[in-house]
């Protein structure tokens, strides 16, 4: 079942939630709405779900290329799941998930056995078949947002939202269950769309992931095309720690920080004032020049423990960076606080500033 959401406004009083979004999701796709509080994700969810209306004229909404802009949220075959589960307490495990295929119209609804297998399956599916007795205080918040899920998915949605499922979790079980998540998915193949302001989780679970800011699409694209290939500056910011030089493009190169490299025109149109971008893993460290071009730095902090060492260095233009490095070249090195080193960037973004 594919989404489409065409020129999509939605303002609340004097404030634009949504601007002008268009958007199209693919039947079996798993889509991302990443993005800071106030950016619009959750407004546009709830209005795929039909659970918001778009301001009046400003745009459709279709599953399937079948409009569905006036359809009730009960007739669009959706399946909702909300970050604080939103189970029934005075109900089990099994009547939450029974719960949805029960209230259908008698000649829809299946039989009691048909229904009694079926939450079977999906409590096998979701890795909780020997919970079916327990009721929500009695599980952990993992397992809550499972059955969560369950339930969900027993109506057998055509599309399934998720509103940031793991928010309210801790860390490790967020890790564990974006995991399951992604597993379930390809398994299951119905077309879901979830929101989240955690980049790692987005780019770890989404096939495709959509970056908004201020009620606008800042950018399309799969993990690696968002991540290596940021089409602005808020979506360099955004996805992960970023180092941030003033700097100048002019006959071919860019330069920044002491330092002049190439930089063809024929990539990106910019000359005169930009701006420099360098992801901490792409910040070389060295105590020697070796001949190259490099920055002067002094370091002001380092940070092992990890799986990686990030180093705090303040340059002789008073310029603070980050570098990442592997715990194996940090045990050849010698870093110290005050150790004077010289850094080099691998790989640069440069946008017009």
């Amino acid at each position: 079942m594919s989404i489409e959401v065409r020129n999509i406004t939605k303002t609340f009083g004097t404030f634009r939630a949504l601007d002008n979004v268009s958007l199209t999701v693919e039947s079996g796709e798993l889509v991302a709405l990443l993005g800071p509080s106030g950016s619009g994700k959750t407004t546009l969810l709830r209005i795929i779900a039909g659970l918001e209306q778009a301001d009046p004229g400003s745009g459709g909404m279709f599953f399937h290329k079948e409009d569905v802009a006036r359809r009730h949220v009960s007739a669009r075959g959706v399946g909702f799941v909300f970050q604080h589960y939103a189970l029934f307490r005075h109900m089990s495990v099994f009547e939450n998930v029974a719960f949805g295929l029960r209230i259908k119209r008698r000649r829809e609804r299946p039989t009691k056995a048909a229904i009694r297998d079926k939450v079977h399956e999906l409590l096998r599916l979701v890795q909780l078949d020997g919970l079916a007795g327990r009721y929500p205080h009695q599980l952990s918040g993992g397992q809550r947002q499972r059955v969560a899920l369950a339930r969900a998915l027993a109506v057998e949605p055509k599309v399934l939202l998720l509103d940031e499922p793991f928010g309210a979790l801790d860390a490790k079980v967020r890790k564990e269950l974006r995991t399951w998540l992604r597993r379930l998915h390809s398994e299951l193949h119905v077309t879901s769309v979830f929101v989240t302001h955690d980049q790692d989780e987005a780019l770890e679970v989404a096939n495709r992931v959509v970056v908004m800011n201020q009620g606008r699409i800042e950018q399309i694209g799969t993990p690696d095309d968002v991540f290596h290939h940021p089409a602005t500056e808020f979506v360099m910011h955004f996805l992960g720690d970023v180092n941030t030089f003033h700097g100048r493009v002019n006959e071919g190169t860019v330069q920044f920080s002491e330092l002049i490299l190439p930089f063809p025109e024929t990539r990106q149109q910019i000359v005169g004032d930009a701006r420099v971008f360098v992801r901490p893993y792409d910040v070389t460290i060295d105590t020697k020049t070796g001949n190259l071009p490099g920055i002067e730095a002094r370091v002001v902090r380092v940070h092992s423990a990890g799986p990686v060492v990030r180093v705090e260095l303040v340059t002789s233009t008073n310029q603070r960076l980050t570098s990442e490095i592997s715990q194996e070249r940090f045990a050849t090195m010698n870093l110290a606080r005050d150790s004077q080193v010289f850094v080099r960037p691998r790989h640069i973004r440069v946008f017009a500033g």
